[in-house]
């Protein structure tokens, strides 16, 4: 899903963000720099599992974003530089990689796993809550870790517009609607909750159990 399609999928999207975590182009250069020889690493070993034309195929794409690493990491590892290198064709190219479907759940988990050791580095010994991991996806790692360790008195008098870049909030209803932390931590736990409840959650659930 790109963001601004959920609920009228001829709408003009609003951002690059894409998939299920919504990753921005400027995300995918990042990850794909810092943790593509992983990704290269994970395929390679189930390429060696495949039979021939699967593996063939599976060959290919690990060429294709060997280069695409290699692009990513020609530029210094700093969100400037990759946002620069995201609004080229090679970087929105290395975005693209998030619609495949052996690449792109790689760049998706990673991003996530990205924020839990952020907040691990910090000092935050308690599991997120999807709510919270939630809210460093949708903020920035560093302005997320803010709003969810902020103390309960403030949320309810702190405005969301504080964790945004004005665009971002402009082009965001929900944190518009639900306009102080307490509201929008609130409103995302609501609709996690709802989802969870869903025939696709619960077997997603069970796989993973």
């Amino acid at each position: 899903m790109q963001a601004g399609l959920e609920h009228n999928k001829s709408a003009p999207a609003i951002t690059t963000a894409l998939g299920y975590n919504q990753l921005l182009a400027t995300n995918s250069v990042e990850v794909v720099a810092e943790s593509g020889p992983h990704f290269v690493k994970a395929l390679a070993a189930l390429a060696a599992k495949l039979p021939g034309p699967e593996k063939t195929a599976l060959e290919g794409k690990i060429a294709i974003l060997r280069k695409m690493v290699a692009v990513a990491r020609s530029v210094p590892d700093a969100w400037n530089e990759h946002q620069a290198l995201a609004g080229t064709s090679k970087g929105l190219a290395i975005h693209a990689l998030n619609l495949d479907v052996d690449i792109g759940p790689y760049l998706q988990t990673q991003k996530l796993l990205d924020s839990v050791v952020f907040a691990r580095r910090k000092g935050y010994a308690e599991t997120l809550t999807a709510g919270e991991l939630e809210m460093m996806n949708l903020t920035g790692d560093g302005n997320g870790f803010d709003m969810i360790t902020m103390p309960r008195e403030w949320r309810v008098r702190v405005p969301t517009a504080n964790f945004f870049q004005r665009g971002g909030y402009r082009d965001n209803p929900v944190a518009q609607r639900n306009n102080v932390v307490a509201k929008l931590i609130a409103a995302t736990d609501a609709h996690m909750d709802r989802e969870t409840k869903l025939q696709g959650s619960k077997e997603l659930a069970a796989a993973l159990h």
